[in-house]
């Protein structure tokens, strides 16, 4: 698991990291809500431990700048401790709030429940930055729009999300997906590949042509 931590004291960066790497997670810092966004633009990570008073960018800034790309589990560990700063960041989105001075076993504790629970509903949500799709309710989105797709489109994107960075040809999707009663040809999987690509945005090189094979779905856990 990657952890994130953005705090402008060295010390309490360096105490949260002890404890973390305690864990075995990977750890990446931060000074500040500028630094935290290079790092989410270089490192796929799992949960936010974010200060909110911060020079040249504030916990509360990054977070909406960060929730405009990335739906990634963040706890607030900050020196405020009314009751107001804590309904004003749960009405924010965060995960949870701590207030300093606090006890590094007790954010241990928290992390762990958080991404317990993520990855829990990851099983039924599937999220790359700015791309999620649930896949129980049967809806995409994307920067967090909802795109109509067929249903056939949707059961392709699910068929990939299932088997990434496999390469699969042409009949084998066929199969896959139509079922092996569907007498259709490589045209019908070219189409609605370029149809999804052009719904997925940016995203479109997520699904990746093998030449002379057939596509892959090509993503980084």
């Amino acid at each position: 698991m990657n952890v994130l931590i953005i705090d402008d004291e060295d010390l309490i960066r360096n105490v949260v990291k002890e404890y973390c790497l305690n864990e075995s997670y990977n750890v990446y810092e931060a000074s500040n809500g500028f630094e935290g966004l290079e790092v989410l633009n270089r490192e796929k990570i799992d949960i936010i431990v974010l200060d909110i008073m911060m020079p040249k960018m504030d916990g509360y800034t990054f977070f909406s700048k960060m929730k405009e790309k990335y739906n990634i589990p963040t706890i607030v560990l900050s020196a405020r401790s009314e009751e107001y700063d804590k309904l004003f960041g749960f009405s924010q989105g965060i995960d949870d709030y701590l207030t300093k001075p606090f006890s590094p076993r007790e954010l241990i504790a928290r992390i762990k429940a958080i991404l317990k629970r993520s990855m829990k509903d990851n099983k039924e949500v599937f999220i790359y930055e700015g791309l999620k799709v649930d896949l129980e309710g049967r809806v995409f989105y994307l920067d967090n729009k909802e795109i109509y797709i067929t249903p056939k489109e949707f059961d392709l994107l699910i068929f990939f999300i299932n088997n990434p960075n496999k390469a699969f040809t042409r009949d084998e999707i066929l199969n896959k997906v139509w079922g092996y009663d569907y007498f259709g040809d490589d045209r019908t999987i070219d189409t609605h590949i370029k149809i999804l690509r052009n719904k997925m945005g940016r995203y479109r090189d997520l699904i990746v042509t093998i030449r002379s094979i057939g596509y892959k779905f090509v993503y980084e856990k």
